[in-house]
């Protein structure tokens, strides 16, 4: 049964990197920057994905975009910069931290502040809560339920 599954296992296809499946630049250093910098690009499509590991048309493309540029003689930073200018900070996996990019870098602790903020006012005002005073018919009545239990 073991070696059945081991068989079987062998011959499941493995998925390969989308990288590979493009045509790579004739200068291997060139080819490790564009894919080095490849990894530094968001997919727009999958948004959580470099275009280094994307499968969607949209990276396929931007891959492509990444060597014409880098073939061209574009610097690092040019290639950034076009795709930037072409897309905004968003195709960035690390925007920079800028006024337009504030509310993205800093949202998250903005909103745990906020939290720890409503619940210490939600247990600051329960504390401060004080019970009305019974009237005179609730202390009757409560009087005569404590006199009705039985003594134990």
């Amino acid at each position: 049964m073991l070696t059945l599954f081991l068989a079987w296992a062998g011959l499941q296809p493995m998925p390969a990197p989308a990288f590979e499946n493009d045509v790579p630049l004739a200068d291997p250093a060139m080819e490790d920057r564009a894919r080095e910098l490849s990894r530094l690009f968001r997919c727009l499509v999958c948004q959580n994905q470099s275009i280094f590991d994307s499968d969607a048309e949209l990276a396929l493309d931007l891959r492509r975009v990444v060597r014409e540029r880098i073939a061209a003689g574009d610097s690092d930073e040019e290639v950034t910069d076009y795709l930037v200018v072409r897309y905004g900070d968003f195709v960035l996996l690390k925007p920079p931290f800028k006024p337009r990019t504030y509310l993205l870098w800093l949202g998250p602790a903005l909103i745990v502040a906020l939290a720890i903020i409503g619940v210490a006012v939600f247990f600051r005002r329960r504390s401060q809560v004080a019970a009305a005073p019974l009237s005179e018919s609730e202390q009757a009545r409560l009087a005569a339920l404590l006199d009705d239990e039985p003594s134990s």
